[in-house]
């Protein structure tokens, strides 16, 4: 960590509070790890009181400092009849797993510190919106609006928050949680960094939504009124990502990504059509197989 132009910490989650060289700190395992060269005060709303998670009626709600290790625990604390109306938390834990990080960051890091960093790879960019989660967010004007994850993030790094706005909660209705769900993930190496993270549902009404991240520079969701045959996922895949859309780095090349994006995502199809096909009980998620085309060989 470099931050040699910090000169307060200021314990708040006013908005109104925010001036230009500011920057919101709650876990701050990303801001610390990047550090910076131009920011003069950090507000602090580790202190807000907000609590992490509430259930009701109409969903759940996740607080913006909710932590990983909350957030991992919650399937295994949650009372016994919110699990069973509730199968789609069966991705919270892959989710969390897919930070390949130690406890210590898990006990510090929050659910809205991972969306609002808006990295491609941020799993809690992927849990929320693939459950179509709203995210709340608080402005320095007093006023408040709601923005679907999936409009949040909107490039690598780069989010629709407005200089001053302090995200409060996400919200997961209570239709997307009763959902069937898979899950597919596949890094470049066992322990590394998500190339792909790929979330398909299955709503009651037979609805089917995928969405894609990782791969690309931002969530990409795609929906239909029921299970689409193959070809026709993969061609809305490939109508809907274009090449600029896919994201390069050292965790794999866009090439690979899209062959990975098309080959899960038929997968999780596969799986969620399936005679009598559940909730899925042991999410897959490994690193690049020998049988998938080595990184840089498409």
């Amino acid at each position: 960590m470099d931050m040699p132009t910090v000169s307060e910490l200021i314990r708040t989650s006013d908005p109104q509070d925010w001036r230009p060289g500011d920057a919101w700190l709650a876990g701050g395992t990303v801001l610390f790890s990047y550090g910076s060269d131009t920011l003069q005060r950090l507000l602090d709303i580790t202190a807000a009181g907000w609590e992490p998670l509430a259930v009701s009626d109409g969903g759940l709600e996740i607080g913006a400092t909710c932590t990983i290790a909350e957030l991992h625990a919650f399937p295994g604390t949650a009372p016994a009849d919110v699990r069973t109306r509730w199968p789609a938390l069966v991705l919270v834990r892959p989710c969390c797993e897919s930070f390949v990080a130690s406890f210590k960051v898990w006990n510090v890091s929050t659910v809205g510190g991972n969306v609002c960093t808006g990295l491609p790879a941020g799993p809690m960019t992927a849990l929320t919106a693939a459950l179509d989660g709203v995210a709340l967010v608080h402005s320095p004007d007093g006023t408040c609006r709601r923005i679907p994850v999936a409009d949040l993030v909107i490039g690598d790094g780069v989010t629709a928050l407005a200089p001053g706005e302090l995200l409060r909660s996400i919200s997961l209705p209570e239709a997307a949680l009763r959902a069937r769900t898979a899950f597919r993930r596949q890094s470049l190496t066992n322990l590394g960094r998500s190339g792909v993270l790929l979330i398909g549902r299955v709503d009651e009404d037979g609805g089917f939504v995928l969405t894609v991240t990782a791969a690309t520079k931002r969530p990409v969701q795609l929906r239909f009124p029921a299970l689409p045959a193959a070809v026709e996922l993969r061609a809305e895949l490939n109508g809907t990502i274009d090449g600029g859309l896919w994201h390069d780095d050292v965790h794999g090349l866009p090439e690979w990504r899209h062959y990975m994006t098309e080959r899960l995502a038929e997968e999780i199809r596969a799986e969620l059509a399936a005679a009598g096909s559940g909730p899925v009980s042991e999410p897959v998620s490994a690193p690049a197989s020998a049988s998938a085309p080595k990184e840089g060989s498409l």
